[in-house]
């Protein structure tokens, strides 16, 4: 029997799709927007998927790592999932914002999944299919609530690619060539300490990154007029898998109480167990006045976003926000099998668990490699920064590890500046033996690349 290890450089080269994966791809290449992404990086037409694995339409098999961008916090088709689905789907599929016994149940359970201390002072607001809706509503509601106009981000935010999300968003590139965004966003600087903002390290700063904000909001002349929000993620996810420290997150927040301003989190990735609480903002100490919830709250990647908010702030009247697709009975059915499965398995303490062994065997890597400058995350929300080696920019490097853990069959993703940042996305429900496979896979794959950088140097 093969070792993992033997397996993992076993390659058959499944970066190059079979000839139907071929044909689906140039075919996808002809008729759809330029746009799309992921299939350039990751040329893999799906034929099936089960748990953490799918299989292509020529029946090659990869440990998929992924995960639709996080939405399939248990994975692909998990039944308890399929059969409550099934079950909705012969009573109503859809009923705007009509109550619901389905709909109820997951407004009563996701209010329930709140910390004790909030439940009795939250409301709840369905949005549209995507997280970015729900951003967009967040801002809308504290724009509203304080008759304010300018919101705070941070340097390495993503909060969505619709208008008012992507401006919210610090990223430049998707801007380019597009104007009148929406006004009055400032960036202000995230507690990246691996890339310091203010070029500090941890032994001559006193969260100055935080402290940067604080003067601007504190200065008669600081140039910024209150907001109305804040808005912050507790890790970033497309800015390259930053999890927040703690004492940044304590003092933003502590500065948005003081000086009453809305705090929005945005949890549309952290969200929903995929940090080993429900939500991180758990594991900060922090009560926001407003969270985002989307990507994972189905459980299987149906869609529906909504947000949580403290009661005072509710100053809409009717039809102030609204949207069509804000009835989904069918992922609230899901959302509600997931909870089973929440408490059932104890889905939780297992996110830690294996959270703690990959970022074992990464930081393990780290110390077995030269191409790895960092490794963080929290829970099942992993990255690892590589390092330019000679010539060869890390950005590149990054994509030579990505395709080398694909040919072994292993799909990862890349992110974060200049897009030198393996993020790491896998199902929550991820089974010990996947892991260890995995981690086998990226051990193969970091030998591969290392080895041709010396052929090339």
């Amino acid at each position: 029997m093969q070792t993992l290890e033997a397996t993992a450089e076993a390659v058959i080269d499944l970066a190059e799709p079979g000839p139907l994966g071929r044909e689906l791809l140039d075919h996808q290449s002809r008729t759809e927007s330029s746009a799309r992404t992921y299939p350039r990086r990751l040329p893999v037409a799906i034929g099936e998927a089960e748990g953490s694995y799918i299989t292509d339409v020529d029946g090659r098999r990869y440990i998929d790592f992924l995960s639709g961008a996080g939405v399939l916090a248990l994975g692909h088709n998990h039944p308890h999932l399929i059969a409550a689905v099934q079950s909705q789907l012969g009573k109503l599929t859809h009923g705007l914002d009509l109550p619901t016994p389905v709909r109820e149940e997951f407004k009563r359970r996701q209010l329930g999944m709140l910390p004790e201390s909030m439940r009795g002072s939250m409301k709840m607001h369905f949005c549209g299919p995507t997280g970015a809706d729900g951003v967009e509503a967040a801002v809308k509601l504290c724009k509203k609530a304080t008759g304010r106009g300018t919101v705070v981000a941070f340097q390495g935010s993503y909060h969505g690619s619709t208008h008012a999300a992507m401006s919210l968003t610090s990223e430049v590139q998707p801007k380019a060539g597009l104007h009148n965004l929406l006004p009055g966003i400032h960036f202000a600087p995230y507690g990246y300490c691996h890339r310091c903002p203010l070029s500090l390290t941890p032994d001559t700063c006193a969260t100055n990154c935080a402290e940067f904000l604080a003067n601007a909001l504190n200065d008669t002349h600081g140039g910024i007029q209150p907001p109305a929000a804040i808005i912050l993620e507790l890790v970033q996810g497309e800015g390259g898998s930053i999890p927040a420290p703690v004492a940044f997150v304590r003092r933003i927040a502590e500065l948005a109480r003081a000086l009453d301003i809305p705090l929005i989190v945005d949890e549309v990735q952290t969200g929903c167990g995929r940090t080993g609480t429900w939500f991180a903002f758990e594991q900060y100490g922090i009560e926001p006045d407003v969270i985002v919830a989307s990507k994972g709250l189905s459980g299987m990647g149906l869609p529906v976003s909504v947000i949580m908010f403290n009661e005072r702030l509710d100053g809409w009247s009717p039809g102030s926000h609204i949207g069509t697709f804000r009835g989904n009975n069918l992922a609230f059915a899901s959302a509600n099998a997931y909870l089973d499965v929440v408490a059932r398995d104890n889905l939780l303490a297992h996110v830690r668990e294996r959270g703690a062994q990959l970022m074992a065997g990464l930081r393990q890597l780290q110390v077995d490699t030269a191409l790895i400058s960092d490794v963080r995350g929290r829970g099942l929300m992993l990255g690892m920064e590589m390092s330019a080696c000679g010539t060869v920019a890390a950005s590149e490097v990054a994509s030579r590890f990505q395709r080398e853990a694909l040919r072994r069959g292993l799909i990862v993703e890349i992110g974060g500046r200049e897009d030198c940042v393996v993020r790491l996305l896998p199902a929550l429900n991820l089974p010990a033996e996947t892991a260890d496979e995995a981690l086998a896979i990226m051990r193969a794959a970091a030998r591969a690349v290392e080895h041709d950088l010396v052929a090339v140097a």
